[in-house]
């Protein structure tokens, strides 16, 4: 009987979604991020946000795996993302 895979790690990886249009479809990815749709405006927006996430990250000397969802609120709200409600308090 052939041995089963062995599995893969779980890779945490940021996934930005735009909701507004001009007609383009735009796709940027990176390292940890994957980013989709929006505007020129909203796209541009993202990818600057997530390269600010990277950038403080690294200065901790951590990444998406390693950073407690407490510190990563932090690191998201310092470069200017807003949290949504949280869907466990419904």
């Amino acid at each position: 009987m052939p041995k089963p895979a062995p599995k893969k790690k779980a890779k945490s990886l940021l996934l930005g979604v735009g909701l507004d249009s001009d007609g383009h479809k735009r796709v940027t990815t990176g390292p940890n991020f994957a980013l989709v749709g929006g505007s020129k405006d909203t796209h541009e927006e993202m990818t600057e946000k997530a390269i600010k996430i990277n950038e403080k990250l690294q200065a901790k000397g951590k990444n998406l795996d390693t950073v407690s969802r407490e510190e990563f609120q932090d690191i998201a709200a310092s470069v200017g993302l807003v949290q949504g409600p949280d869907p466990k308090r419904n």
